[in-house]
C-alpha cells in the first residue's frame, strides 16, 4: 500500500511551498485550486508537456489519473503524487450542485472524497500520495480549541479524513519561518511513533518522505 501523508494549514502557511524540493521527474501534481504553484520556476518543472501536472477539481478525473499512475507501465517512474488541495475538489463539487436540493448531494460529495483517499491507500508500495488540505480551528462549549482538516458537509465531518492517514502534519508560518508541527497539541496532527523527535521541523515534504522511508 502507498504512503498517504496529509498536510493541513491555513492559507499562506506554506502547504504548497513545502513541495518545492520534490523531484519533478518522479512527481505528478494535481492543482485542484487552479491557482498554480508558488515558487520561482515551477512552470518549467510542472506542465502538460512534461505530463506531470494537471489543473482539475473534478473528482472523477483525479481518480482516473490515480488509476493510470498506479496501473500503467508508462507511469511507473512516478513515485510521488500531490493533491493540492482536497478542499478545491470539495468546494467545486459543492458549487456545481448548489441548486440541487436534499441530502443526496452531501452524500455524493463525501463519497467522492472517500473514494480518492481510499484508493490512494491501495496504490503501489513505492508511491507516496500527499493530500494537502485547509485547516479549521474550532472551540467547544468549554472553550477548548482544536485544529483539524476543514471539510464540507456533516457527512465528511463524520468520516474524519485524518482517521484514514498515519501521518498528518500542520503547516504554520511562525516568527517568519515556515514549519511543520509533527506531534499533536490540540490538533489532529499525528506521525508514526519515533519518526520525528522534534515537535517542529522545516516544511520540506521531501525531507519528511525520506524520514518516513527510513523509519
Amino acid at each position: 500500500m502507498a504512503k498517504v501523508i496529509g498536510i493541513m494549514g491555513e492559507s499562506g502557511a506554506g502547504k504548497t511551498a513545502s513541495c518545492r524540493n520534490l523531484d519533478p521527474a518522479t512527481t505528478f501534481y494535481f492543482d485542484c485550486d487552479k491557482k498554480g504553484l508558488n515558487w520561482k520556476g515551477w512552470k518549467k518543472q510542472y506542465n502538460d508537456g512534461l505530463n506531470n501536472f494537471q489543473q482539475t477539481n473534478l473528482p472523477s478525473i483525479v481518480l482516473k489519473v490515480l488509476h493510470n499512475i498506479n496501473e500503467s507501465e508508462k507511469a511507473k517512474h512516478i513515485k510521488t503524487v500531490v493533491i493540492d488541495t482536497i478542499n478545491g475538489i470539495m468546494v467545486a463539487e459543492e458549487m456545481r450542485n448548489v441548486k440541487v436540493q436534499g441530502y443526496g448531494k452531501w452524500t455524493d460529495l463525501a463519497s467522492y472524497i472517500w473514494e480518492i483517499i481510499d484508493y490512494a491507500l491501495t496504490m503501489r508500495d513505492d508511491l507516496t500520495v500527499i493530500i494537502i488540505a485547509h485547516s479549521e480551528t474550532i472551540s467547544d462549549d468549554n472553550g477548548i480549541v482544536f485544529t483539524r482538516i476543514k471539510t464540507n458537509g456533516r457527512k465528511l465531518d463524520k468520516i474524519v479524513l485524518e482517521s484514514k492517514l498515519t501521518t498528518v502534519l500542520l503547516a504554520e508560518c511562525k516568527d517568519g519561518q515556515y514549519i511543520f508541527h509533527t506531534h499533536s497539541d490540540r490538533n489532529s496532527v499525528k506521525t508514526p511513533i519515533g519518526a520525528f523527535e522534534e515537535d517542529e521541523i522545516q516544511n520540506d515534504i521531501a525531507t519528511v518522505i525520506k524520514a518516513l522511508e527510513e523509519y
